[in-house]
């Protein structure tokens, strides 16, 4: 059964950037929107990341006595990167990141503060905002959809996958999709492509970013890469497609440890005993290449209740205690029994470095692993969200954020800065979505 919907706007993809776009395009009452999601049980990245926002020059870290603003926050990121080639777009992105956050905390009511006690890598200042509960990006995708789904001129589709965009005469005129047993024909003035990246396609993985070896995907089972099938043929140009968010403190188990961690005192070791790194010269991107390069690719993080206190009250702990990831141990002779190593070799690679405090038992620990969150290449897009072919030239009715589009790492994972997922997809859907409500 076919059935046909026409709407000024559709969005593919309900994660940050498309419930953003969407919030915003859906403030002109005027404005008819449809949002087709391809599964809200199995989540979006921007649901299952730390829901940590960066922005600089705002109102949170004004109060808290912090020196920031817009541009410093874009020299920090091209710094990381070296990517000056997207200058402008990470100018534009970085430009209305506190407008957002504002927004998402003023009026549509969801606690914010700024994380000095959060870990910031490429950053020269604290800038990541987030409720004070550090409770992760679910609870902020919740309240955002929440908001959306009660709009009355927007209509939100669950289990509704887009299929493939409709193009006519190289324009882009909506997308097919399917919900149930219904075939999807949707008609728009402007199609939003906001779907996931692709981190969770083997053969993409293995065709651009080969050298990472089969690291563990813990991103969600949705970032199947489905729009790259959809753009290429457009000559959409795909760029930094090696490019990923990786992390070094993925379980065995498939969940994550709080990635503030290292900077709480944690300590690594590898199946050996033996110490291979100072826990804070990496963020947990950096992390996942020194993790990669030890043996079996397997290291353990040992911390201790005064860490736990504080790293506890994040979900990706939970999600890691639920799991069976975490352990403990009261004292190092009964830690290294657990983990088979001998105990003179533990107890020395557990001496505090310079200016760190020593761990004290009881301990806890996991067995960590590198995974893959998401990848960071895309479609090039400018400064409006237009997706633009290998000729420069943009695809008439189309603009794409998040996933889809290309990020902020540079042409490889090192020039990842903490929040620069989420800076992308919140920022662009912000632009994408006030350009369509702004131009009627």
């Amino acid at each position: 059964m076919h059935e046909n919907i026409e709407v000024d706007v559709v969005v593919a993809g309900a994660g940050a950037c498309g419930v953003m776009a969407a919030l915003r395009a859906s403030e002109d009452p005027d404005v008819v929107v449809a949002v087709l999601e391809k599964s809200m049980a199995e989540g979006c990245n921007a649901g299952v990341s730390s829901g940590s926002l960066a922005a600089g020059g705002t109102r949170f870290q004004e109060a808290a006595g912090i020196d920031d603003s817009a541009r410093r926050h874009a020299d920090d990121i091209l710094a990381a990167s070296g990517d000056e080639r997207h200058r402008d777009l990470v100018d534009a992105l970085c430009a209305v990141a506190a407008d957002y956050v504002h927004w998402i905390a003023d009026d549509l009511g969801y606690p914010m503060d700024v994380g000095t006690d959060m870990a910031r890598k490429g950053m020269s200042v604290p800038r990541l905002h987030a409720d004070p509960a550090r409770a992760g990006g679910s609870p902020l995708m919740g309240h955002l959809r929440r908001i959306l789904s009660d709009r009355p001129n927007v209509a939100l589709l669950d289990e509704a996958p887009v299929t493939g965009l409709r193009v006519e005469d190289g324009t882009v005129v909506g997308v097919c999709g399917r919900q149930g047993g219904n075939e999807l024909v949707v008609s728009a003035d402007l199609t939003v492509l906001a779907t996931d990246g692709f981190a969770g396609n083997r053969a993409l993985m293995q065709e651009f970013c080969a050298e990472l070896g089969d690291p563990f995907h813990g991103g969600v089972s949705t970032a199947t890469g489905d729009a790259m099938g959809w753009l290429r043929p457009l000559g959409a140009d795909l760029r930094n497609m090696g490019a990923c968010l990786r992390h070094g403190q993925v379980t065995l188990h498939g969940t994550r440890v709080n990635p503030a961690l290292p900077w709480l005192g944690a300590v690594l070791v590898n199946r050996d005993g033996e110490r291979f790194v100072d826990e804070q010269a990496h963020g947990y991107s950096g992390l996942a290449a020194v993790v990669q390069s030890q043996p079996a690719e397997r290291a353990v993080m040992i911390w201790d209740d005064e860490a736990q206190q504080t790293a506890q009250h994040s979900e990706m702990m939970r999600e890691s205690e639920r799991a069976g990831a975490l352990r403990s141990a009261p004292d190092v002779a009964s830690l290294a029994g657990a983990l088979r190593i001998d105990p003179a070799v533990l107890a020395f690679s557990l001496r505090p470095l310079p200016g760190r405090r020593a761990l004290v038992g009881p301990f806890h620990f996991a067995w960590l692993t590198h995974g893959v969150l998401a990848t960071q290449g895309g479609a090039a897009v400018d400064a409006q969200g237009r997706v633009l072919r290998t000729d420069g030239s943009p695809i008439a009715g189309l603009r794409a954020g998040g996933g889809v589009a290309v990020g902020l790492a540079g042409t490889d994972s090192a020039g990842y800065s903490s929040g620069n997922g989420l800076l992308s997809a919140f920022g662009m859907g912000w632009i994408i979505g006030n350009g369509i409500s702004s131009g009627r």
